[in-house]
């Protein structure tokens, strides 16, 4: 996502010519496309992608488990011990 916007950015600034980006060629503009390219393609291949959202849904299931035991009085961390 980051290169994306890193590219969205660059190319806004080449087409106002402003600063260094109105000397750089296109394909150093257009470059952090090709990095996010890059990038999704290692995660997806590698299981990144999949194991951040997984870790998501873990981080929901446990947050609405603490809530329902709560709830229900039956959430025994936040009572003083004997």
């Amino acid at each position: 996502m980051w290169f994306v916007a890193l590219g969205l950015l660059s190319i806004g600034l080449k087409l106002a010519a402003l600063g260094p980006f109105a000397g750089l060629s296109w394909w150093w503009v257009l470059s952090p496309f090709v990095l996010a390219l890059l990038w999704w393609g290692w995660a997806d291949k590698y299981g990144y992608t999949q194991k951040k959202a997984m870790d998501r849904m873990e981080a929901k299931k446990a947050k609405r488990r603490e809530r329902h035991l709560q709830d229900m009085g039956l959430d025994t961390r936040h009572k003083p011990r004997k």
